[in-house]
């Protein structure tokens, strides 16, 4: 199985990570509608580790948005490029994850990550700079609110709530959105190209079932799969 290389301008210190997130960041584009929801192609993009092997593993899993089925899987392994900092975990991932969507044969429309986009505390998680990097809409629907608040949604399913952050004076970042009756919400954030109101519209549609989105669910049965695969 080939290893993705760290490309060699890298950031390696938190301060270069910081500044390239500070020079990516006004590239962002919150305002796009981006692609209609259940329309086109959706590509859901997971990451697990063996930091003890020093392994990184990618998955991307490509969905036909009307039926949810899926048209294409792919998988990358890399090393783990980046030490853990929380904030600056995409410099960790991304170097796989960019290898992983290159695999793809199929161009997506949207691409979902496990995790967030404007809902950091720089306004750039994974979702952002993947979508940067990429040029494709990206957003992130996270399990937990990470270090935002929100009021509980309503019971049924289709309700929301606003992911605030409270030291910025209530800035919106996200949305708490209720994608089953009475179950935990997830938490969605614009990545890229894609405005909030449809980044939870294409997150209920991909969630006719269960909590989280087909195409995070998919990702990561096959990142998990591609993990024991790779550490043998």
């Amino acid at each position: 199985m080939t290893t993705v290389r760290i490309p060699a301008d890298w950031p390696t210190t938190e301060a270069r990570a910081r500044a390239v997130q500070d020079e990516l960041r006004t590239r962002v584009e919150l305002r796009e509608p981006g692609p209609p929801p259940g329309t086109g192609r959706v590509a859901g993009v997971d990451v697990a580790y063996d930091d003890a092997r020093d392994v990184v593993v990618a998955a991307a899993v490509v969905l036909d948005a009307a039926s949810l089925a899926v048209v294409e899987e792919a998988t990358a392994v890399g090393r783990v490029s980046f030490p853990y900092v929380p904030g600056l975990l995409a410099f960790r991932e991304l170097p796989t994850v960019l290898a992983v969507l290159e695999r793809l044969t199929v161009a997506p429309g949207l691409v979902v990550c496990d995790g967030y986009g404007r809902a950091h505390p720089r306004r750039f998680g994974l979702a952002s700079h993947l979508g940067v990097l990429t040029g494709l809409p990206t957003i992130g629907v996270a399990k937990n609110p990470f270090t935002f608040a929100y009021e509980e949604p309503g019971a049924r399913r289709g309700s929301t709530s606003p992911l605030v952050d409270a030291g910025a004076g209530g800035e919106v970042v996200g949305c708490a959105v209720r994608t089953r009756d009475g179950v935990k919400p997830v938490f969605v954030s614009v990545g890229h190209g894609v405005n909030l109101e449809n980044a939870v519209a294409h997150t209920l549609h991909l969630a006719p079932r269960y909590r989280l989105p087909e195409s995070t669910r998919r990702a990561d049965a096959l990142c998990r799969r591609a993990l024991a695969e790779a550490t043998g």
